[in-house]
């Protein structure tokens, strides 16, 4: 059995990043509501973050709503936003015990006004926490990140504040819901399911990748850990050869 006691402390991803992938699937093989499924994956979440820290990962980002899923049936968005709202306030209390700081990454303004007010609330109350940044990925979508970022960019450049000759990867970096955040290092993806789904599709260029055959709510510690040490097994050679590594 893969325990936290196992990993290798001085090579853990920095980032880490979860698409959070089956909730609906979960429940409907039980012969329940999707509502069940993502209830139960509330449960997934508060425990895989306490783990994270425990591990030691600096950022855990999680793939909470995406702006693809404002296409989903009324009710089951409406059940979605109530349980961010009742998660946010259950967990304060643990974010604080945990010196976890809570961030945001997305288009939150499209956020019902409960759940966008809950949001801030819970951010602020844990802003001044030194330990791991948990950033909720809320109507969020890559390709939006990518097009908010170009446009920004573009009026600096109309305005003459930024050259074009001097648009690089740092400017761009600067202009990205995720400014304040490091690369991705491992992407989990639950569910079985082999795809990114417009998911910081820029932040992840040389993340490395795991995708494991179980849904959301079914996700353990000793999952976590097997994707961890997998990650740790891993190469990562950023377009060098293993001889430069050495």
């Amino acid at each position: 059995m893969d325990k936290i006691e196992d990993l290798v402390s001085h090579n853990l991803p920095k980032h880490l990043a979860i698409i959070m992938d089956g909730n609906g699937r979960w429940a409907k093989q039980k012969g329940k509501l999707r509502v069940f499924g993502h209830e139960h994956g509330v449960k997934t979440v508060r425990s895989t973050v306490e783990n994270c820290v425990q591990i030691g990962i600096e950022y855990l980002t999680l793939y909470t709503f995406s702006t693809e899923n404002w296409n989903r049936p009324k009710l089951e968005i409406q059940t979605l936003m109530r349980l961010l709202v009742s998660s946010l306030k259950k967990e304060l209390k643990t974010f604080n015990k945990n010196n976890v700081r809570l961030n945001t990454i997305g288009n939150i303004s499209a956020l019902p006004e409960k759940a966008y007010k809950e949001l801030l609330e819970v951010m602020d109350k844990t802003k001044d926490n030194t330990g791991m940044t948990l950033t909720l990925a809320l109507s969020y979508g890559s390709r939006e990140e990518l097009q908010s970022a170009v446009r920004a960019i573009a009026v600096k450049v109309k305005n003459n504040i930024i050259s074009a000759e001097n648009i690089d990867e740092t400017i761009i970096n600067n202009h990205l819901y995720t400014h304040n955040l490091p690369d991705v290092d491992l992407l989990i993806r639950t569910s079985g399911e082999h795809r990114i789904s417009n998911f910081l599709l820029w932040q992840i260029a040389y993340a490395e990748l795991y995708f494991i055959d179980v849904f959301w709510p079914d996700f353990s510690d000793q999952h976590l850990v097997k994707a961890i040490k997998n990650y740790q097994n891993r190469e990562r050679r950023f377009g060098k050869t293993s001889e430069q590594l050495i």
